[in-house]
């Protein structure tokens, strides 16, 4: 039956509608649009007093305001998925505290963002109970959603990227919990300062090694309480850790790429790692280093390349829509995510292709703020991997980078489950696999998308500076 519509309340259905091909949705996406709706989902894994959470492992026993779980997923009310992610990481949490300090929450009368203010109190519950046992360091990494210790590994990046994150989030904190913030800096800057230049377990929990990663992330550490504003008194040690830092991580370069664990029995195939580029994303690692470049190149080459043994073979089909690639955490992974026990071949992750995306939006970002491409003998195969060469200017070179990171994040998204993502996606059908509802995998796509706005608002923050008389330098750099 036709319906023309005499009545002009829309367009006509049925055999007189015009034949219409629909754009994919992944297209279509705002990805900052899409970026505020992840902040919800990720915001579901964030208990409060009124948002309480049953541990499943020990029935009776509820979750105390400010924790973070890595994902709502445990064996019983996962099928198929052996994993239990009911639990609180500690680098995992502070990955999401930045995340919502960069949401710009409205603070409660009396001041302070209320989830922040959970969130140091949780942490400083985890703190206490770790100083007071005699079994674990204050790098334990897993607490339990009520701030107990759980068998786990020491890993010191943890106080160093919770430092990071209270530092960040301090001006949405009220006065009593910015002295308890205060406080919890200052006994990881203690505790730091002894134990930086030890072995510690690795980025993905497999090795204990010197750590590209975690060293990277306790450089920008110390770094930043160099300089900080909250009043924590700065050692003379804090000096002599940075340039000790800066040396040993110049020494994970092999001539190469950047080795992701020195001195560790690391299976064949653990480089190149994703890591190195985590360690842009949250260490003090520059997007424009050429050796990251080197490796970068690498890293694309060994999941996009159909030539190469390592090939997702969902890349190739996600090139034909123009999307992708989606990124692994190294070559010979063997973490199915479904289940405990070794599966050879490995899969790609949400949270590295969107820490693979943010560099690239950093590295334009420092592009066009720099007015120079970092283009030697060791980036050159990175850069002609996007067809930049001598001759692009750097505002093309930029242009490539945005346009190329955009294609990943919108492969994350063509491949969730209506938005919500997990922990991995399945090499050869792109399908979700592991664990629900990863929180750090919303958190790295934010992560990524402030990234890629990062110029966008300088230039109106500058542009508003200027009509109001003020100098615009001041604003671009404190964006």
């Amino acid at each position: 039956m036709t319906n023309t519509n005499l009545a002009g309340l829309g367009p006509a259905v049925g055999a007189n509608t015009p034949a219409r091909t629909p754009a994919p949705a992944f297209a279509q996406t705002d990805l900052v649009a899409l970026s505020r709706y992840f902040l919800l989902l990720m915001m579901r894994n964030v208990t409060s007093s009124g948002y309480v959470i049953e541990d499943p492992v020990s029935p009776g026993v509820y979750s105390k305001p400010g924790c973070v779980i890595a994902a709502p997923s445990y064996p019983a009310n996962t099928p198929g998925v052996d994993q239990d992610y009911v639990f609180n990481w500690v680098r995992d949490s502070a990955i999401t505290a930045i995340e919502i300090t960069s949401a710009d929450l409205p603070p409660v009368k009396g001041g302070g963002v209320p989830a922040l203010i959970d969130y140091v109190n949780f942490a400083a519950l985890c703190q206490t109970n770790a100083m007071n046992s005699s079994a674990v360091t204050l790098g334990h990494a897993c607490f339990t959603v009520a701030g107990d210790i759980r068998p786990w590994s020491e890993q010191n990046d943890g106080p160093a990227i919770q430092s990071v994150a209270l530092l960040i989030a301090f001006d949405q904190l009220d006065g009593n919990t910015q002295n308890l913030a205060k406080q919890l800096v200052e006994t990881n800057l203690s505790y730091l300062l002894q134990v930086y230049q030890n072995k510690t377990a690795n980025l993905w929990e497999e090795y204990v090694g010197y750590s590209f990663f975690a060293r990277a992330v306790q450089l920008r550490f110390f770094q930043e309480i160099s300089r900080n504003s909250i009043g924590v008194a700065v050692p003379a040690a804090v000096a002599d850790a940075i340039a000790w830092l800066e040396g040993q991580l110049a020494g994970h370069w092999n001539g190469q790429l950047y080795v992701s664990v020195l001195d560790a029995a690391t299976q064949p195939g653990y480089d190149a790692n994703i890591d190195i580029i985590s360690a842009v994303c949250y260490g003090a690692i520059e997007p424009t280093d050429t050796k990251v470049l080197a490796t970068a190149a690498i890293l694309r080459r060994q999941w996009a390349d159909p030539s190469v043994s390592t090939f997702y073979p969902i890349n190739g089909a996600d090139a034909g829509k123009g999307i992708g690639p989606l990124f692994g955490r190294y070559p010979g992974d063997h973490y199915d995510g479904d289940v405990a026990y070794p599966i050879t071949g490995g899969h790609p992750w949400a949270l590295c292709t969107a820490n693979f995306a943010e560099f690239q939006y950093r590295l334009a970002n420092a592009i066009e703020a720099g007015g120079t491409i970092p283009l030697d003998d060791l980036s050159k195969p990175f850069f002609d991997g996007l067809s930049i060469s001598v001759s692009s200017t750097p505002a093309n070179a930029a242009a490539a980078l945005r346009a190329s990171s955009d294609a990943m994040l919108r492969s994350v998204v063509y491949h969730s489950d209506h938005y919500e993502l997990s922990e991995q996606f399945d090499g050869s059908t792109g399908y979700e696999k592991s664990v629900h509802n990863l929180t750090w995998s919303y958190a790295s796509f934010l992560s990524a998308v402030r990234a890629r706005s990062a110029v966008a608002r300088n230039r109106v923050t500058a542009g508003s500076a200027k009509a109001k008389g003020k100098n615009p330098q001041n604003l671009v750099g404190a964006a």
